[in-house]
């Protein structure tokens, strides 16, 4: 008896051991829910060291804080703040939870699934036609919001689709999906921004919605128009009348109060970011900048940017800023211009001297007598392919252009 009451309780001990679960290498298909019982797709994949690398199309990010406590896990997402909390299932094959951005109070569900590397289910229906090209885009045309254009840019091999949309205010990042019959679906997360489109396709237009996480959907129609533009980002914003040039104070994390007059800035050509450390277009604009001072070191060339963040406390929006100088290695100061909000007409209040601020990023141009010779509005990235590409000749040749005056 004393031997089997021995064995029974080895058994029990053994059943009540729980093994730690862990992410399992290989493909995981994560879904968001957004508006209308629809479901926002990605893949990332787990990486023989742990890390994890979230795929868009050709972008890769990759993905380093990941803590595990029993069967709870929670993956942060790189600069931004927000992150996964979720818990494995019994066999460590799902996760469910919610994706959380604690300052905008927004909390979406998700679930993710491993040994699934497919974004959007497969159709056996061929597309009806190729929307590889250009495409003139309205948003909101009809819809609850202000309405705005875009410019929709595809490339289309089979079923499966790549490309972006640009605004005047920047690129929607790298989308993928696919199309099946004429029923076409695009996603997005890049770790700030989780971004699904669907339309109904025929051979000249596009007719669908626009979700963005489970807060936002608006409509949007697209008509092939090969050679359309945006209006030129260099005429959008413009110092107003009765206003001498751009000047402000903002404090750094130590409260130094920095301005255009301090010495430092005097007599050399300084490019002012606006920018929010929550933005990935500002992300992405900030990595070009920090790469391009490396190889183009210039004595009398300076960036300051200043940041807009939502973030509740000065605080808080002091820590993102850092967060985001420190993964990107930036060297030039940060700014704190506003905190507890990142509303655009709330900004412009406090650069008076610009007709508006309509987007984030925005770069402003200064000379060496100190004059505003240019501002950008938006940012172009690589998900916009040529864009990009003229955008980085034509930033590096004016740039010289303002040194050699």
């Amino acid at each position: 008896m004393k031997k089997l009451s021995l064995l029974l309780l080895c058994i029990i001990a053994l059943s009540c051991e729980t093994k730690t679960p862990s992410l399992e290498t290989g493909f995981w298909r994560t879904t968001l829910e957004v508006k209308d019982q629809k479901e926002l797709p990605f893949i990332f994949e787990v990486k023989e060291n742990g890390t994890l690398v979230i795929q868009n199309a050709e972008e890769r990010i990759t993905v380093d804080e990941i803590e595990i406590d029993g069967n709870k896990i929670r993956i942060q997402t790189p600069v931004f703040e927000g992150y996964f909390q979720g818990s494995f299932s019994e066999d460590g094959k799902q996760i469910t939870g919610d994706f959380i951005k604690p300052s905008l109070n927004r909390v979406v569900p998700f679930k993710m699934v491993y040994g699934d590397g497919v974004r959007f289910r497969e159709s056996v229906k061929k597309p009806i036609t190729d929307i590889t090209g250009d495409w003139e885009t309205v948003f909101s045309e009809n819809g609850p919001e202000e309405t705005y254009i875009a410019k929709g840019i595809f490339k289309q091999n089979g079923n499966a689709v790549t490309g972006t949309f640009r605004t005047t205010t920047g690129d929607y990042r790298f989308l993928e999906g696919t199309i099946h019959g004429d029923q076409l679906q695009l996603s997005t997360f890049d770790g700030a921004h989780a971004f699904l489109f669907t339309a109904t396709v025929t051979d000249s237009t596009l007719e669908g919605h626009f979700y963005s996480g489970n807060h936002w959907k608006e409509p949007f129609t697209s008509k092939r128009n090969n050679g359309y533009e945006l209006p030129d980002a260099k005429d959008l914003t413009y110092i107003k009348e009765g206003y001498d040039g751009l000047a402000f104070r903002f404090p750094e994390a130590d409260g130094t109060m920095v301005s255009l007059s301090d010495e430092r800035y005097k007599d050399k050509v300084v490019l002012v970011q606006i920018l929010g450390s929550w933005c990935p277009n500002c992300l992405e604009e900030s990595k070009f900048y920090v790469e391009y001072i490396k190889e183009n070191p210039h004595p009398d060339f300076e960036i300051i940017g200043l940041a807009f963040e939502y973030a509740p406390t000065q605080e808080k929006a002091f820590k993102s800023i850092q967060r985001l100088k420190d993964r990107l290695d930036i060297s030039y100061p940060i700014l704190l211009a506003q905190y507890g909000d990142s509303d655009k007409k709330l900004a412009q209040e406090k650069l008076p001297m610009l007709n508006h601020i309509i987007s984030y990023p925005t770069s402003i141009f200064i000379d060496k007598k100190g004059e505003v010779q240019r501002i950008h509005t938006g940012f172009n990235g690589a998900a916009t392919g040529q864009k990009f590409i003229d955008f980085k000749e034509d930033f590096d040749q004016y740039v010289k252009k303002l040194l050699a005056e």
